[in-house]
């Protein structure tokens, strides 16, 4: 004959908490009924627990861990605490156990280091390589979402672009003009304490077009706009993703690429050269600041060298790589945004890895372009 499943019963009388059990108590059965003494444990405070096993028709060493666990948890709080009514086998049974139930001491994992540091170090990479082939991926939905909303340019959400226009451009022109500026007087400073040991003064002017002009403009900018603007847009959508509103668009037949991606995104390609154009002037500006007041260098005569000595082509392979920058950037700060899950800890992780991601990538872009130009001599 089949035992019935697994129940239980509480019986309160007075300060006695009595609990009995019966019908199967072995482990296939024990899911609900765990469950329940689980959140029945704290009704027995102050109280003498009983646990009457007289009804339980099948037992095995589950079970018995089981009972014996909702005693030990009970007798924490209260000393009266006991199983009834066991058959012979069954006391048989939960007087084996019960010597079993406290966990026994682990002994730490004992290896070499040297073998800890290459398993660390190959997680590392394949960790590395799984991240990259998601960015590529998130790369190609991007791109291919980019390419649907222009055979459909109604679809491109104008309003949005604009404001972050404003947000990730206009709002950020007073600390990227700002650091600009002074790596622009820094440059010239540095440059004219080397050059002075010369009586090469004058090709400070050199050294500032260049170096303004064909990098630190645009870098500064890029590496600016990756933790003001990368990060922001990283925590807006992981914050969307956390109040689930990221699922509301879906419901809502909306497509998150292009209602949160596409905009940031497009936005970031359109303001980033522009910056990086105020910031070479700027930077420009500072070194012919320190140039004037530090070796009587005038403006008139800093501006003619420069237009004498520096190729207009370093202007344009600096404003070339704006725009790559910017989508990477962007690119980079939507996707952790979608990767944030369960927590304000993951959204804080997220958050950081956009800035390190993207400040990696713009500088590993950067060192590619400037070999790709170095090759074709521009």
């Amino acid at each position: 004959m089949q035992a019935s499943a697994a129940q239980f019963d509480i019986d309160v009388d007075r300060d006695i908490l009595k609990l009995v059990a019966r019908g199967d108590w072995r482990a296939r059965n024990l899911g609900p009924v765990d469950a329940g003494l689980r959140n029945f444990e704290d009704d027995s405070i102050g109280r003498e627990i009983v646990i009457d096993v007289s009804g339980v028709e099948k037992l095995d060493t589950a079970g018995a861990m089981v009972l014996h666990r909702v005693l030990k948890s009970w007798e924490q709080r209260t000393e009266a605490s006991k199983i009834v009514g066991a058959s012979p086998d069954h006391a048989f049974l939960l007087s084996r156990v019960e010597p079993h139930l406290s966990a026994g001491p682990v002994a730490p994992a004992s290896r070499n280091a040297f073998v800890l540091m290459l398993d660390r170090l190959g997680r590392g990479v394949a960790d590395a390589y799984f991240a990259a082939l998601e960015i590529l991926s998130f790369i190609g939905l991007t791109l291919a979402t980019f390419a649907r909303v222009t055979s459909r340019p109604a679809k491109f959400r104008l309003t949005s672009i604009v404001y972050h226009m404003e947000e990730t451009g206009l709002n950020a022109v007073p600390i990227t003009g700002l650091m600009s500026f002074l790596i622009g007087c820094v440059v010239a400073f540095m440059g004219a304490k080397i050059l002075r040991n010369f009586n090469a003064e004058i090709f400070v002017v050199e050294l500032v077009g260049l170096s303004v002009l064909r990098e630190f403009g645009v870098l500064l900018a890029a590496i600016l706009i990756a933790g003001r603007s990368g990060s922001a847009f990283t925590a807006q959508i992981g914050s969307m993703k956390l109040r689930e509103e990221i699922d509301a668009l879906k419901v809502l037949g909306l497509d998150p690429i292009e209602v949160l991606v596409l905009p940031r995104v497009i936005a970031l390609i359109i303001m980033l050269p522009i910056l990086a154009f105020l910031g070479a002037m700027l930077g420009m500006i500072g070194g012919g600041l320190v140039a004037w007041t530090s070796m009587e260098i005038s403006p008139a005569l800093f501006v003619g060298r420069i237009q004498e000595t520096i190729a207009m082509s370093n202007f344009w392979v600096g404003l070339i790589k704006a725009p790559f920058f910017a989508f990477v950037i962007g690119v980079v700060g939507c996707f952790q945004g979608m990767q944030v899950e369960g927590s304000a800890e993951s959204l804080g992780q997220r958050t950081t890895l956009s800035v390190v991601q993207s400040l990696f990538l713009v500088i590993v872009l950067d060192a590619f372009f400037a070999m790709f130009f170095l090759e074709i001599d521009f």
